[in-house]
């Protein structure tokens, strides 16, 4: 029986290419839309995967079949860490990409991980309309890169073994953190890190290459990490573990459509970053349920153990980052200017 997280893995070994247009006698302009999840349907599955085939549904609607679709799921179409860089060179569309994995090529954008400066959704989704969302989208698309809608996750721990609630649990473990700011707090807690995409989490676990892994929870369901953990820490009531991991377009594609075509993405990228929302939050209660049915441990966080992390990271990732460059650094002050 398919769940609203679990396909079936057939359906999820298989690149599934989903066409969206109207059937117009002209011919429409194609958009690809990568991205590293499991594949699903519109109404079932990953919510990030359900969120692109809902935009390309959209877009083919409202602009009449002068736009269609083709969404390929599980990195079927360009690696997982390859899709940044693509969008940047006009070879990719769309992806729906988590921020910080391009960190290497742009260091920058490692504030869409940083741990502890941003605890709520409320928080992270007033970035849009704050001084440091326009300064973080100018930047991006002086790069090439466009924010269509923006989705933030939360996180929580997977572990093999005894829970990660407080830093001091991570100590001598090897811990995937999900960006170089994580994974220098980590370090400073005593743990070793292990830098890879939440899509290679379950391999890592599994051969004991990883003993834990953070990830969002949206994530934590759906590579199925249940299958290889004794213990979670749930990020739903707290969380020093934000991701912001937004639905984004070349902007060398997108600048070569017409003004109406330009017009409809973007509504539809905004309106769609209400479903995104509810898709995280959802999973951040569903996430506990899969690993309690699953016989893991639950443990949740606490307002005074997410000031734990954040001191940590004060004093390592977040002076590490302002001390990059200086628009990481003018990055890091607006974000904080924004309360939580």
């Amino acid at each position: 029986m398919l769940t609203r997280r679990h396909v079936l893995a057939s359906a999820l070994a298989a690149p599934a290419i989903l066409r969206m247009g109207t059937g117009t006698a002209h011919a429409a302009t194609t958009l690809k839309i990568s991205h590293q999840f499991p594949g699903g349907t519109i109404d079932k599955g990953d919510f990030r995967d359900r969120l692109c085939r809902m935009f390309a549904a959209e877009v083919a609607k409202r602009s009449g079949g002068e736009l269609a679709a083709e969404v390929y799921p599980n990195s079927s179409l360009i690696k997982t860490n390859a899709q940044f860089s693509a969008m940047r060179k006009g070879a990719l569309d769309l992806s729906l990409y988590p921020m910080p994995y391009a960190g290497g090529e742009l260091p920058e954008t490692n504030i869409g991980l940083m741990p502890g400066l941003v605890t709520t959704y409320d928080q992270g989704l007033r970035w849009k309309k704050e001084p440091v969302g326009k300064a973080l989208s100018d930047f991006l698309a002086d790069k090439g890169i466009l924010l269509i809608s923006w989705v933030w996750q939360a996180g929580g721990v997977a572990s093999r073994s005894k829970p990660i609630v407080a830093p001091e649990d991570a100590k001598g473990l090897k811990v995937r953190g999900g960006s170089r700011e994580m994974d220098m707090v980590l370090q400073t807690a005593g743990a070793a890190v292990l830098s890879v995409p939440s899509n290679e989490l379950y391999a890592a676990m599994q051969t004991g290459a990883c003993d834990a892994g953070i990830t969002s929870s949206t994530s934590l369901i759906s590579f199925r990490l249940e299958e290889v953990a004794k213990s979670l820490t749930s990020g739903a009531g707290a969380s020093y573990w934000f991701m912001l991991e937004p639905l984004m377009m070349s902007k060398a594609i997108f600048d070569k459509l017409p003004k109406n075509q330009q017009d409809v993405i973007v509504a539809v990228g905004a309106e769609l970053e209400a479903f995104g929302r509810k898709g995280a939050q959802d999973d951040d209660v569903e996430v506990a349920k899969v690993y309690e049915k699953a016989g893991a441990k639950v443990s949740v966080l606490d307002a005074a153990t997410v000031g734990k992390w954040r001191d940590i990271a004060r004093d390592t990732a977040w002076k590490d980052y302002s001390a990059k460059t200086a628009t990481a650094a003018n990055l890091l002050k607006l974000a904080t200017d924004v309360a939580a």
